[in-house]
């Protein structure tokens, strides 16, 4: 798994944003879960993912957007 980059999300929409963040979200949690019970093979998604959702958020908050 690659990392986003902050370019690319900076050319969504609020909505695809928020939609983005979502995904991200649900997949962390996913993740989690699995890593639980030893089923993950990547664990180092776990670390990429965040920063994503790190990125997103600071892109929403420059923009005004609170969620």
């Amino acid at each position: 798994m690659k990392p986003l980059k902050a370019k690319e999300l900076r050319k969504l929409t609020n909505d695809e944003l928020i939609a983005k963040y979502n995904e991200l979200k649900n997949k962390l949690f996913h993740l989690k879960i699995k890593k639980t019970f030893g089923q993950v093979e990547d664990t180092a998604a776990i670390r990429i993912i965040k920063k994503d959702i790190a990125r997103i958020l600071t892109i929403l908050n420059e923009r005004g957007i609170k969620l």
